[in-house]
């Protein structure tokens, strides 16, 4: 429920609680967001309501389905499969074009990025490591200066944050940072072979983490979960 000093647009509220439930892990997969329950724990119209799942939507973080409502994606093991593949193929392209080519300002910006998922980590935040973690391989992609794979890498990192967010949100370790820190030791040495087999593991640790607790999720319902948004 909105403070009485909130300013925030009632579609915005529902649009930023959704996104860090999600990104929390709190929403199973195949939940379905019902917009009267919704519009009751915002204290909002059906209509802000409606906006902000649309948006979501568009995002690629609810499914919509018509006549139906908005529903947490329930990606299959093949769909999470395939998606860390096209992640794999694409990345070790961006992992190529930077190993031994980054500028001093490419590895300033690298190093802070993990200063602050470090930070994010320490702090207890699920939802912020989640997007940092996504935010790093995009920096990687806007580095190689390939816009088109950056935008296409961009939709798939949407699709593993969610992944992670659904499947493997219980702990917030160094890991990612860790091994974000070790990619970019040996991207700044030139070590080509070292690089792909870091993201290589990084990725497939991640994909075996999501996989082997793809049907752990358990419902939560609506208007409890957002009893304090």
């Amino acid at each position: 429920m909105a403070s009485e000093n909130d300013d925030t647009a009632p579609d915005e509220r529902v649009h930023r609680a959704i996104t860090s439930a999600l990104l929390r892990g709190k929403l199973p997969p195949g939940a379905q967001l019902v917009e009267r329950e919704l519009a009751a724990a915002f204290d909002c119209t059906r209509g802000a309501v409606r906006k902000a799942l649309a948006r979501l939507g568009a995002e690629g973080k609810l499914t919509l389905e018509v006549n139906r409502g908005a529903f947490v994606p329930s990606p299959s093991v093949d769909d999470i499969r395939d998606v860390y593949r096209a992640r794999q193929v694409a990345e070790a392209g961006i992992v190529v074009a930077l190993c031994g080519t980054l500028r001093t300002p490419d590895k300033r910006a690298l190093r802070s990025h993990i200063r602050s998922e470090r930070r994010a980590a320490k702090a207890g935040d699920a939802a912020e490591c989640v997007r940092l973690a996504g935010q790093f391989h995009l920096l990687l992609a806007q580095l190689a200066r390939a816009p088109e794979v950056e935008a296409f890498l961009a939709k798939l990192v949407a699709k593993t944050e969610l992944y992670k967010a659904l499947f493997d949100s219980s702990k917030v370790s160094n890991c990612a940072s860790d091994e974000h820190g070790s990619l970019v030791d040996a991207l700044e040495a030139g070590d080509l072979d070292t690089a792909l087999a870091t993201m290589r593991e990084h990725l497939s640790e991640i994909e075996a983490r999501v996989l082997a607790q793809a049907s752990a999720a358990k419902p939560t319902g609506l208007a409890t979960l957002f009893a304090q948004a």
